[in-house]
């Protein structure tokens, strides 16, 4: 049983602050992820450090709520969180690491973690590269169109 990791890499045509507010602002996220809403279980700091956020989906008909704290906070450059409960996993972490490039930013989003079943490791790894594929292009694409709105 070994440690899995994932690795996704996008580029928004918005600044990397632009970027980090959508992050840190958990209502967004409905928005632009393929999660289906957001609730704050918990307040953290001001900044919201510490903070539990519950995101809401369903894989396979099945309703899923996931915990996750809110455990780095760099302005403009990165945002951490830990999941606390919700999924088979042990140890998740991810971060999300944002660089100015190409008159926008790359976003730099991945995670390790440990399966709790002996053998499953590889399947979360696919799922969840591609449920983290979506939200990394989701907010990529979200950030562009607030940076670009079209006109109606």
């Amino acid at each position: 049983m070994g440690r899995h990791r994932i690795d996704v890499n996008v580029q928004a045509n918005a600044d990397p602050d632009a970027v980090y507010a959508l992050l840190v602002d958990g209502t967004t996220w409905p928005e632009w992820s393929p999660f289906e809403s957001f609730e704050l279980s918990e307040a953290g700091d001001p900044s919201g450090l510490g903070s539990v956020r519950v995101f809401r989906s369903r894989w396979r008909g099945q309703k899923i709520a996931s915990y996750e704290q809110v455990v780095e906070l760099i302005p403009g450059r990165r945002y951490g969180y830990a999941l606390m409960s919700g999924l088979p996993l042990r140890d998740y972490r991810a971060n999300v690491d944002l660089e100015p490039s190409n008159g926008g930013c790359s976003i730099h989003w991945h995670s390790t973690f440990d399966a709790k079943v002996p053998g499953t490791g590889w399947l979360y790894r696919r799922v969840l590269g591609d449920f983290i594929k979506a939200c990394a292009e989701g907010l990529a694409h979200h950030a562009t169109s607030l940076r670009h709105p079209t006109s109606s």
